[in-house]
């Protein structure tokens, strides 16, 4: 008899991967807030989430590979090439004029230029993107850790989630641009792999692929790992952001823990 043998990744993977993959025939329920599928998705995001953070202590790692396995360019995810005005003229100027505020619950609000940011400790990982869509890509990212950035704004107490805000609009709504943005917990910003990525694969991060800086959360799947970020927020809850989901598209149906 074969044995079968399913590692925690692949099995997480698959769960999080069957978790969303009805939901692009689910959309016109979604939209309902007192519908019953999506009253049953988000009673399964919870399950998710306490299921996930049992089998994933604080400080495991995701894998990191060598170079030799990096076979391939790194595919981009989501947006390729904001059309905000505010963001075109920061990549037509080389993004010299780039500033990332931190702010919310800290005790010292912080701004910084790319170059500050390129100069505090860096982190080299060779690691795996994994898309909700079912394609992965192995690629070298180079950042700050984001713990280190945090640590800078000295983090409040009753701060529990991080919370990134960026430049890319992803629709137009009612009330103005809907952009795109994304929160994890602390326990997954503090993670060592957590970073603010500005290289890939050696060279400078390009916009394709979320420059000036996205952040990587090695353990989730791609779509939490926010791109053109332009702020971020300590917050002690998530429903004053967007639609009170934690993201973009987790306001849209996805799950907002997608653990890998």
């Amino acid at each position: 008899m074969t044995r079968l043998t399913l590692s925690r990744r692949r099995f997480l993977t698959g769960a999080t991967v069957a978790a969303t993959a009805p939901l692009a025939g689910c959309f016109d329920s979604l939209g309902d807030r007192q519908s019953a599928v999506r009253g049953v998705l988000e009673t399964a995001n919870s399950l998710t989430y306490r299921v996930q953070r049992m089998l994933l202590s604080s400080d495991d790692l995701a894998r990191e590979y060598v170079e030799s396995e990096i076979r391939q360019p790194q595919r981009p995810n989501g947006t390729t090439s904001p059309r905000d005005a505010a963001y075109q003229d920061l990549a037509a100027s080389d993004f010299r004029g780039y500033r990332l505020t931190i702010g919310g619950l800290v005790e010292m609000p912080r701004e910084f230029g790319l170059d500050e940011i390129r100069a505090m400790p860096s982190r080299t990982q060779i690691t795996r993107h994994d898309c909700v869509e079912g394609w992965s890509c192995i690629a070298k990212w180079t950042g700050v850790p984001l713990a280190l950035v945090l640590d800078q704004a000295k983090v409040q107490p009753e701060a529990r989630f991080v919370v990134f805000e960026c430049f890319d609009t992803m629709e137009t709504g009612f009330t103005g641009p809907i952009r795109y943005y994304e929160s994890i917990d602390l326990r997954d910003a503090r993670h060592p792999q957590t970073i603010l990525a500005y290289g890939l694969n050696g060279q400078a991060l390009p916009v394709a692929n979320g420059a000036p800086l996205r952040v990587r959360i090695e353990r989730q799947l791609g779509y939490k790992m926010a791109k053109y970020i332009r702020s971020i927020t300590l917050a002690s809850d998530i429903a004053a952001f967007g639609e009170g989901n934690g993201g973009y598209w987790e306001d849209r149906g996805y799950e907002w823990f997608a653990g890998i």
